[in-house]
């Protein structure tokens, strides 16, 4: 690929693409870059890296990892890496990169979970992997019924305090261990930045659960993950399941949660949007943005044409999003 230049227009949008992160003074793109399932080792490097490039142009300055995603664990941070000394050397300050630390990385009793030792060890191995000396946001990936509460989020302030982080982020923990975790980070001067969440229109268990509303109210950013619930909210599954999708290789996606009433739910969703000149995707992504308390949302993509589709949710008009149906069944635990 040629040597990259950035655009000189990225921050053209910068009064509507940007949102303020709960109470802190960072801002963060609505639609920001996630690197879970598509940047592993069978991805193609220059394809991967075009997608970064075409983010960084459109103003997308927050990329979100952890040590596990690839596949193999570790390689997505090791892409982005070499993206960052390959095309970002010189734009490493505008870029707000996180990672995470909490699911299985290595063999053994410390390779994942939430002692001290696995989270100092694998934020070393993260930095390592990036070719930096921090990381913007680093989060604790998952709760852990068995490390005391303290031992994890006292880590994490020394974390931030070495100067590994400059942010503390929370994924996936129930509403009462993050009401703890606030006040425990804040008495020690570490306000929780941020809580990452799987939030979509099929798993709305955040905003039931009051997770939302407890990150508005006490001044913590919110960020979705799987705002596509892994693709079921696209037309890739309109016809049935394709060969080579996510739910064909019985991944992470079961092909069981594609019932009959679900396929004719995403049918009535893709006509309304398709009624209204936009996809199931821009609709479904649109319709997270505008949920109370919701920052940013991490869209991940297999090809530049994808990310684009994507970024056209930022001008979807109110009136479709309200238009929009809620499923009235569980479709994930």
């Amino acid at each position: 690929m040629k040597n990259y230049k950035a655009s000189s227009s990225r921050y053209e949008t910068s009064d509507t693409l940007y949102r303020r992160c709960g109470e802190s003074g960072i801002l963060l793109p609505k639609v920001s870059l996630g690197f879970w399932q598509n940047f592993g080792e069978e991805a193609f490097y220059d394809n991967c890296r075009e997608i970064a490039r075409l983010a960084f142009d459109n103003g997308i300055t927050h990329f979100d990892l952890a040590n596990n995603y690839g596949p193999p664990p570790g390689f997505a941070e090791e892409m982005v890496g070499r993206m960052l000394k390959d095309d970002f050397h010189s734009h490493r300050d505008e870029l707000l990169i996180a990672t995470k630390a909490g699911y299985d990385m290595w063999g053994g009793p410390y390779g994942s979970w939430g002692s001290r030792k696995h989270l100092i060890a694998s934020l070393n191995q993260s930095l390592r992997r990036l070719g930096v000396e921090y990381v913007d946001i680093f989060y604790i990936h998952r709760y852990d019924p068995c490390t005391p509460l303290d031992e994890t989020l006292q880590t994490l302030v020394d974390i931030v305090r070495a100067g590994k982080a400059i942010y503390i982020g929370i994924s996936r923990w129930p509403l009462e261990a993050l009401k703890y975790a606030d006040v425990f980070l804040r008495k020690q001067g570490v306000p929780p930045l941020i809580f990452q969440g799987r939030f979509n229109m099929l798993d709305r268990a955040v905003q039931e659960e009051g997770i939302l509303d407890y990150c508005t109210e006490h001044g913590i950013g919110f960020i979705s993950f799987s705002a596509l619930a892994q693709g079921l909210l696209s037309s890739r599954y309109l016809n049935g399941i394709p060969a080579g999708s996510r739910m064909s290789r019985n991944g992470s996606l079961q092909a069981e949660k594609l019932t009959p009433e679900l396929l004719c739910y995403l049918r009535e969703l893709n006509g309304i949007a398709e009624k209204n000149g936009e996809s199931l995707v821009t609709a479904s992504l649109s319709w997270v943005l505008a949920q109370k308390g919701v920052t940013s949302l991490l869209v991940g993509a297999r090809t530049p044409e994808q990310f684009k589709e994507s970024l056209r949710c930022l001008n979807v008009s109110e009136e479709l999003f309200k238009a929009l149906p809620l499923y009235e069944y569980k479709v994930f635990p």
